[in-house]
């Protein structure tokens, strides 16, 4: 591991920026109001900063703008009603039972607004054991609000002096991802390859791109002053993301036969040799990202060219010496992933030149779709809302296992004699999510977290006695803590609880063990109920929901493949089709290798047939690479190489295709019609009569190009592909049923899962 370059990656990346913002807005109002003795009203302002901060999310600025401003009239409206109701247990517990439901239930509509509703059951937790008259309830909620502008003034006036930071950093950071999906394709060229475990990497290296990928889209494609390309800074980054976009298709399309591969190349090292280009190529991308999180122009290897073009003389001489009709075919997948490499060092010295921001490079920008179907648009609808007033919806469900967990850990706290039941709602509330498998993990993070950082906590309060010191340390943690809070929650607890003792140690200095332990002892009782009600309350499992992402996935593809098989039949998608299937496709198929992690850490007794599962997954992961190799095949071959023999080999393919989702989704399959063997035989055969006469030209002794090299080299490849996708797609037919059996049918048997 690099650590200078994981430290300039830290140091650049938009999580540490916006922990700063977060600590700056949440603790300045609280130190200033303390100089004037009113550390209460400073706490209060704090709070309602913490709230808003919280819910800053990255993303287009009149979507956080508008995020902030919705966050601060709520949780001045819920911390105004939590302290009317606070004279009667019974009225609050309503209220808590009524608010989890209802801000829980937000989440229909996105991201940004679950996060307004989770930070608005935060104040509602942090007020619910405060009892306060009429008055003081109003100057409390006030406070609240108070806190919430400020820190929404602060993000905004920040945004104004750097607005392209933001950007900068997601590109960054998306381009870090995608040198490790990089990595992740390298280790299919270790002699010693586990193709499972490096297939299971890859599909996660995706999930992690996809999600990058889409904040990216939202930030560059719903920003008006980018998309209209007003300025230069706006259409280089637009530039980089759409270069950056291809290049992860283009590492897509370096799928081969690597067992083939290994079996003839082993013993040259020439795979080992390609895979520490491949990583070298991964740590160019790495430069490239840290520099564009910088504004910084990066600065290229210079000797990654040399060493390409060494391995590719190594090629050479070993074809010159052990080339055979045996291995005619392993010889030609090995100088095509060469020349992935070279191409892929072509498009990062590209990359390297856009970070120097010379205005020379955008003058001839021009736009070649239609951005505004790239990215998703969630409208603010109340059909929405009643569409998922139903137990069939994954939300609904979620939100009335929230309340009911909630409202359990409330009347808990009542008969616990140390109360803090703040702490107890406080846990249940962040540690529950709408899956299984998101609420398991969070639960043992809270967990492990919390011990951990008491531990910490306990040991730091007990060597440093200085205030001023046990102050910065706060402050550092609290940083981290927000730091890794969207990107490693369990580190983020491991910091947020020695930051939560020593901020009571400074407030309340004489009694911090008991804090402690009471931390621990809520922390416990919380992660329980979360556990109980995740299990037991109208759970939410991934087999009921995940042949949505199956057939999903397919539609996607079958739609991909159309339009890149098309150029090879005279019938070529525009540009704008081509890019659009293309992002649906790599989306959907995130989608589902992300449901299957999912799936994989839920009890045994609810994963379904999760060798098929994998099966289908990785055929699918397969299927898109493939498809995603012929688009590149597509462009300077297709016309020369169009062929009436490929419709059927497509309608094939297609129909197919077609049919594993009929079979998914339980509809009656259309009329069969039979394969199209023939047709792709005719394509092989043609294959077939190039690989004869080259063969024949080799054991004639005819060296260097000729004819028959140049027609094997460009026609060889493109029918590969075909054969490879009937072959995947015939894979995905076999294993459809067996899933279909597995997920479908049980639940026609036993129906809906009760209330309990």
């Amino acid at each position: 591991m690099d650590y200078i370059r994981q430290y300039k990656s830290f140091i650049n990346s938009h999580y540490l920026n916006g922990a700063i913002r977060i600590t700056v807005g949440i603790t300045l109002p609280a130190i200033l109001l303390s100089q004037f003795n009113n550390l209460t009203a400073g706490i209060a302002v704090s709070i309602g900063a913490m709230c808003v901060g919280n819910t800053d999310n990255p993303g287009p600025i009149h979507h956080r703008r508008n995020g902030m401003i919705a966050c601060v009239l709520i949780i001045f409206m819920v911390t105004l009603l939590v302290g009317l109701a606070s004279w009667s247990p019974v009225v609050t517990g309503l209220l808590v039972f009524v608010f989890c439901f209802v801000f829980s239930f937000m989440g229909v509509y996105g991201t940004r607004a679950s996060s307004i509703g989770v930070n608005a059951l935060l104040v509602m937790v942090l007020n619910i054991d405060r009892h306060r008259q009429g008055l003081d309830s109003l100057i409390t909620a006030t406070y609240v609000l108070a806190g919430g502008i400020w820190y929404t003034v602060l993000s905004l006036l920040l945004y104004s002096f750097r607005p392209y930071k933001l950007v900068q950093q997601a590109i960054g950071d998306c381009v870090q991802a995608t040198a490790g999906y990089l990595r992740a394709k390298a280790a299919f060229y270790s002699p010693d390859t586990d193709y499972d475990q490096d297939y299971r990497q890859l599909m996660e290296s995706q999930v992690s791109i996809h999600e990058k990928q889409d904040l990216v889209r939202e930030l560059l494609f719903k920003s008006r002053k980018i998309v209209k390309e007003s300025t230069h800074v706006g259409r280089v980054l637009m530039m980089i993301f759409l270069d950056v976009i291809d290049l992860f298709e283009r590492i897509m399309t370096s799928q081969q036969d690597y067992r083939m591969l290994h079996h003839f190349f082993d013993d040259a090292g020439l795979m080992q040799e390609c895979r520490r280009l491949i990583l070298h190529l991964a740590a160019e991308l790495d430069e490239i990202g840290i520099a564009i999180m910088s504004g910084k122009p990066s600065v290229e290897n210079r000797e990654l060219a040399s060493q390409i073009r060494a391995t590719r003389e190594h090629l050479n001489r070993y074809r010159d010496e052990h080339r055979n009709a045996a291995n005619v075919e392993a010889f030609i997948g090995m100088s095509n992933i060469l020349e992935s490499i070279e191409d892929l060092g072509l498009r990062m010295h590209t990359l390297h030149g856009y970070t120097t921001y010379d205005r020379k490079l955008s003058r001839n920008i021009h736009s070649e779709v239609d951005v505004e179907e790239f990215v998703a648009h969630t409208e603010v609808d109340k059909k929405l809302i009643l569409d998922n007033l139903t137990f069939t919806s994954d939300i609904f469900r979620h939100s009335l296992r929230v309340s009911i967990a909630t409202i359990a850990g409330y009347i808990i706290s009542g008969f616990l004699p140390f109360g803090h039941g703040y702490w107890i709602l406080l846990t249940i509330i962040v540690i529950m999510k709408p899956v299984y498998s998101l609420t398991k993990k969070r639960n043992f993070e809270r967990l492990m977290g919390t011990l951990a950082g008491a531990f910490v906590g306990l040991l730091l309060l007990y060597l440093i006695k200085d205030t001023a010191v046990l102050f910065v340390l706060m402050i550092l943690f609290m940083i981290g803590t927000y730091v890794f809070i969207r990107i490693n929650y369990l580190i983020c607890v491991t910091l947020m609880t020695p930051y939560v003792l020593l901020l009571f140690h400074l407030l309340y200095p004489t009694d911090f063990r008991s804090i402690l332990t009471d931390r621990v002892i809520d922390t416990a009782i919380g992660s329980a109920i979360s556990f109980v009600a995740s299990i037991f309350i109208i759970p939410s499992w991934e087999h009921e929901r995940i042949t949505d992402f199956m057939t999903g996935a397919l539609e996607a593809n079958i739609a991909y493949f159309k339009d890149v098989a098309g150029a090879f039949i005279g019938k070529p998608a525009t540009v704008h089709q081509f890019k659009l299937s293309r992002k649906n496709a790599f989306v959907a198929l995130a989608n589902l290798s992300d449901a299957l992690a999912r799936m994989l850490s839920e009890p045994r007794s609810k994963q379904k047939s999760i060798t098929e599962m994998h099966q289908f997954v990785v055929s699918n992961h397969m299927l898109t690479s493939h498809i995603a190799t012929l688009a590149y095949y597509a462009e300077p071959l297709a016309a020369r190489y169009a062929d009436a023999a490929y419709q059927p080999v497509v309608d094939d393919i297609v129909c197919r295709l077609e049919r594993s989702v009929d079979v998914l989704e339980d509809r009656e399959t259309a009329v069969v019609r039979p394969p199209a063997k023939e047709e792709l035989l005719i394509l092989n055969e043609k294959v077939g009569s190039l690989m004869l006469r080259r063969k024949a030209e080799l054991d004639g002794g005819v060296e260097g190009s000729t004819d028959a090299r140049k027609q094997l080299r460009e026609f060889k490849p493109v029918v590969d592909q075909f054969n490879f996708i009937s072959k995947v797609t015939t894979d995905i037919g076999k294993v459809s049923p067996a899933l279909h059996a597995a997920l479908v049918a049980p639940e026609q048997e036993v129906g809906l899962n009760p209330l309990f």
